[in-house]
């Protein structure tokens, strides 16, 4: 049987769009599952109580997950394979029964959201309703929606009114499938941050960012921190409130402020999805939860960085160096 994993307030338990391997039972605590309404593109907030189990039509469907998952409060869950599941359910009616009715309450939700859809404004025809789907989905970035959407749409409307767009968007989908969320991050896990070269053409913002690294290379980290959230916070440019987000958490890395560098990086990667600098945020939260002895956490946040796209190697053969390491 497996054993409970502690997970703290504001820890991301997994991310959407992860390959799905496990079911999860909360026995204490609480967790927020996070996603898109398929009708307006809000966020939709599911809370799950002690109890309760979460990840399971993924986890049985064997596709990527539908959501984030983060610990709202402080949460022990036991993580279970599978067929340990199965195995479980198999003996235990009760849980047959919860999976049961919270399966009917989400299909009931999305059915619900898809006939609103459909039926919005001219009471589109089943065809559009269905390439609208597809299309909302894209343009959310939410590429593995969309794409088993419009393979659903050519499926069914192989010579529809939408038909050659509904390629093309596929086409578009398959390609951020398959690049899913490509980064290259700066990245230095004992070395500090290189400093740029600070010439005249720079702008205001590039010279308080080369200051700013230069207070690391200084070990002056709790300086350098004000220094990163006063760009990030004036966000006059773009690129370099993005570099600062991520060094801001580094800083608390840095100071072993590593529940305050969890904390900041689960929040930052929850807005900001597609962060350049994203495979080193995983990485870090995975030295965070070492650092912290949450070794099967930093086993997942490491495990995740070597899923990241191939052109990662240098951090990637760090986090496969560090998990190597813990399963020793």
């Amino acid at each position: 049987m497996p054993k409970p994993l502690q997970y703290k307030a504001g820890s991301l338990i997994y991310f959407q769009g992860d390959m799905a391997d496990k079911v999860f039972i909360l026995q204490s605590g609480a967790v927020n599952l996070t996603y898109q309404d398929i009708e307006t593109g809000d966020d939709i907030h599911d809370l799950v109580q002690p109890g309760e189990f979460f990840g399971v039509k993924s986890a049985l469907g064997r596709y990527p997950r539908e959501e984030n998952a983060m610990a709202s409060k402080d949460a022990t869950i036991m993580a279970f394979t599978v067929p340990e599941f199965e195995s479980l359910a198999a003996s235990n009616t009760r849980i047959v029964m919860k999976m049961l009715k919270v399966l009917s309450n989400q299909l009931r939700r999305v059915h619900k959201q898809v006939s609103s859809l459909m039926e919005k404004k001219d009471e589109l025809d089943p065809e559009t309703g269905l390439f609208n789907v597809g299309d909302h989905y894209l343009k959310n970035k939410n590429f593995n929606q969309a794409h088993y959407v419009f393979g659903r749409y050519l499926t069914y409307y192989p010579s529809g009114k939408h038909a050659a767009k509904a390629a093309a968007n596929l086409q578009q989908a398959e390609q951020g499938v398959s690049k899913g969320g490509t980064v290259k991050p700066a990245f230095a896990t004992s070395a500090p941050t290189p400093s740029p070269v600070l010439n005249d053409s720079q702008s205001d913002t590039a010279k308080a960012y080369t200051d700013a690294t230069n207070l690391v290379s200084q070990q002056k980290y709790q300086l350098a921190y004000l220094a990163f959230k006063k760009i990030v916070d004036a966000n006059e440019d773009a690129e370099y409130a993005a570099k600062s987000a991520f060094e801001i958490g580094r800083c608390f890395f840095l100071l072993n402020k590593f529940d305050d560098c969890i904390k900041y990086f689960t929040v930052m990667i929850t807005k900001y999805p597609k962060h350049p600098q994203l495979t080193g945020v995983l990485f870090y939260m995975g030295q965070c939860y070492e650092k912290s002895d949450r070794k099967e956490q930093a086993k997942t946040f490491y495990q995740k960085v070597l899923s990241m796209p191939a052109d990662e190697e240098e951090i990637k053969s760090q986090a496969g160096k560090a998990l190597a390491a813990l399963e020793a």
